[in-house]
């Protein structure tokens, strides 16, 4: 009798569990989605073309759904690869400046903040003591 092997992935993480006809609830989603447009899409070119470039408009209608329902790269899908894209590309500015901020620079502006409350309190320490006097001396 011949043995048969089942094949275990090592990262269990990335096993989908499938809902029906051995997909998961996403891809069955996106394909009903992608016939619930592209069969109607199909039938409508079929009436003034040829039943050839009614299948190739369909394929092209339908084609988006199926890479939103198959294409995945690094646990992301591909909505949120384009997201990403799209952010980079057109809505975050294209040239950061470099900034850094190293412990020196740190210690640096707090001692400079130091010595100006220092000043400030300084100063209002010796208009009350002035105060103080004028008000001694009109006693």
């Amino acid at each position: 009798m011949a043995a048969s092997y089942i094949s275990v992935p090592r990262d269990l993480t990335k096993v989908k569990s499938k809902v029906m006809f051995n997909m998961t609830k996403r891809q069955l989603i996106c394909f009903s989605v992608a016939a619930l447009f592209g069969v109607p899409t199909f039938f409508l070119i079929k009436r003034v073309a040829s039943p050839t470039t009614a299948a190739m408009g369909m394929m092209v209608i339908m084609m988006p759904f199926f890479f939103l329902a198959m294409y995945e790269k690094n646990g992301q899908y591909l909505e949120v690869i384009l997201g990403h894209l799209i952010e980079a590309t057109f809505i975050r500015p294209k040239q950061r400046p470099y900034k850094t901020d190293n412990n020196y620079s740190a210690l640096e502006r707090y001692v400079n903040a130091q010595k100006e409350v220092d000043k400030i309190v300084q100063i209002a320490f010796e208009r009350e003591k002035k105060n103080s006097r004028h008000a001694k001396a009109s006693d």
